[in-house]
């Protein structure tokens, strides 16, 4: 693809700069968004999307432009049902709602900086090793089995959970009032600086995109070996992130098949993993380290065309399963 050094930065830029105007213009002042306010961000957020990907077609060719659109449509599906977790978190530890934004927005800072991290890595280990994607499809192939087994309309029900690792050792190295004071971090009491749950919570849910992350980067990964691509597919998923937690929010618990869609899709792209590591095979133990000639190639055209088909099977599904059984939205407020 070669994407320029000059393009990696001036695309970084560009996401941190619409990092910072979704703070100042949204995030600074503490309020709930309104419905048409989370339609009409999300809708922005979406078109700059679309936008970058005709733009990416145009610059490097179609075949790459159906690479990132795949991919972005995988990490935003998967985004969704992130958003099912988040949706408990926030419930768990009490957040008011006039300041989750903030809660969200430092969430996909602290996703995008771990990312980045895992992009690389992957990057790194595929231009090396081209055996590792054996190892993602057969992870993929797992995560699929497991997801599907999990019952989505129970598993995704508020409920009194431990607090994870990370969350643990901040309580214990930090020490942590019970009580918000408004969207601080930390406050002086009696002379001694403590911080607030809102610190916490951030933390609780930074650390579990990091378990997110473990499967949409191999997942993405299975659709496009261009790191550019996986990066910007990643970032564009996660900058609406934060209007589309209040848009859907009532809609979140209509969705009980989402689980076993992004089942189905995690399970295609391991297979097609796995097929494209046989193809390119190098393991002296599978075909005395020769490729293997039987093993097909999935288009990316086919891929793409799946993930949207199974997408939109699980939403319908979902939607005529729930009319007459609507669940209320979990009320956040302290």
């Amino acid at each position: 693809m070669g994407v320029s050094g000059w393009v990696w930065a001036g695309t970084a830029v560009f996401v941190v700069g619409l990092i910072v105007f979704d703070f100042y213009a949204h995030v600074r002042t503490p309020h709930e968004p309104s419905f048409s306010e989370s339609i009409k961000w999300s809708i922005f957020y979406i078109a700059i999307a679309l936008v970058f990907g005709v733009g990416l077609g145009i610059a490097w060719g179609w075949d790459f432009g159906t690479q990132y659109f795949a991919g972005y449509i995988t990490e935003k599906s998967l985004s969704v049902d992130n958003l099912f977790v988040f949706l408990i978190i926030m419930t768990k530890f009490a957040v008011p709602r006039i300041y989750q934004q903030k809660v969200l927005l430092v969430g996909v800072v602290i996703a995008l900086v771990l990312r980045t991290i895992f992009i690389l890595a992957g990057a790194a280990a595929i231009e090396q090793f081209s055996w590792v994607f054996y190892l993602f499809g057969a992870f993929l192939v797992y995560t699929a089995i497991k997801l599907a087994r999990e019952k989505h309309d129970e598993e995704h029900e508020p409920k009194d959970e431990p607090d994870g690792l990370a969350v643990r050792l901040l309580k214990r190295i930090v020490p942590t009032t019970e009580e918000y004071h408004g969207d601080r971090l930390s406050v002086r009491i009696d002379g001694k600086r403590l911080f607030t749950p809102m610190l916490v919570v951030m933390v609780a849910i930074g650390s579990t995109d990091l378990l997110f992350a473990l499967d949409s980067i191999p997942a993405i990964y299975g659709l496009t070996d261009e790191a550019f691509i996986v990066f910007t597919a990643n970032a564009f998923a996660l900058l609406g992130l934060r209007q589309l937690y209040f848009l859907i929010g009532g809609l979140l618990q209509r969705l009980v098949y989402l689980s076993l869609g992004l089942a189905v899709i995690l399970g295609f792209i391991g297979v097609k993993l796995v097929l494209h590591a046989l193809h390119v095979n190098e393991l002296p133990f599978i075909n005395g380290g020769e490729p293997v000639s039987w093993a097909p190639e999935i288009p990316i055209w086919v891929s793409l065309t799946f993930i949207l088909g199974t997408l939109a099977v699980a939403t319908i599904a979902s939607l005529v399963k729930t009319r007459d059984d609507v669940h209320p939205v979990p009320s956040s407020e302290s």
